[in-house]
């Protein structure tokens, strides 16, 4: 259903079953996929892509241009995927043609009001951004990754997967997967125990995760021997382990401690 007070471009390409609150305006060269919600006074911009089942909420502004200064105008898009929720006053910017060219958000986030997702950034699959969270261009968050409310990520950095940024903190580098880090610059603050029993990981895990955390974030070893340790050690067989040595080995703008 389509309000009659509604500005749908001839074309976007809207499927069946989208419903469409009243003055939300959809631009050229959209596509919204089927069960899609989209509240009252949504502004959706071209070059958005939108999967099935999703929920936008009022005031949202969707697809807009990247705050980048060396953007001029250029074809570029964002890609969302399907059940994604969108609350209130929630920004989503296009990519730029000097960084991916799109910005990328899986499936299953739940984006609360007033959080903001910058220009080329890549969110996962079951991502939650709380009240005012922002995240810089360029950014990476790993699926299952909880973002506290009013947490700003410098632009650049990743946030590993199944990891929980706490509240009014600010990210300058980093966040390894499966940590808990708060602050203003953020510090670690041990394994986000909770969240990866919720999620069904093993003991055998936690306790690989434990012992990997301790060796790389409490010993007194530099970085390439407590990695260099844990890759002698049995617990590097471990998936989520290895996924966890991986994402450090990867850093470009260093890991948080």
């Amino acid at each position: 259903m389509i309000h009659p007070t509604a500005i749908v471009d001839s074309k976007a390409e809207i499927a069946e079953g989208v419903e469409i609150g009243p003055y939300s305006i959809i631009e050229r060269d959209v596509v919204v996929g089927e069960g899609t919600k989209i509240g009252p006074h949504v502004v959706i911009r071209e070059g958005t892509r939108i999967g099935k089942r999703c929920q936008i909420s009022q005031f949202a502004s969707i697809g807009e241009a990247p705050q980048a200064f060396a953007y001029k105008g250029e074809k570029t898009y964002l890609l969302i995927g399907d059940q994604n929720i969108f609350r209130e006053c929630v920004t989503l910017h296009r990519g730029t043609v000097q960084g991916a060219g799109k910005t990328v958000i899986g499936n299953g986030n739940f984006f609360m009001a007033y959080s903001h997702v910058a220009h080329d950034s890549t969110v996962g699959n079951h991502v939650v951004m709380a009240n005012g969270a922002t995240l810089g261009g360029h950014i990476l968050l790993e699926d299952y990754a909880i973002i506290g409310g009013l947490v700003a990520i410098h632009q650049f950095c990743r946030v590993g997967t199944h990891s929980f940024i706490g509240g009014v903190s600010g990210a300058l580098l980093d966040v390894p997967p499966y940590t808990l880090a708060q602050g203003a610059p953020c510090r670690l603050y041990g394994l986000n125990i909770v969240g990866i029993k919720r999620h069904g990981f093993s003991e055998e895990t936690v306790r690989a995760l434990k012992k990997a955390y301790r060796i790389i974030f409490r010993s007194a070893l530099t970085l390439e021997k407590a990695v260099k340790r844990i890759e002698e050690d049995e617990i590097a067989g471990i998936s989520q382990v290895q996924h966890l040595l991986y994402f450090i080995q990867n850093s470009k703008r260093g890991i948080c401690r």
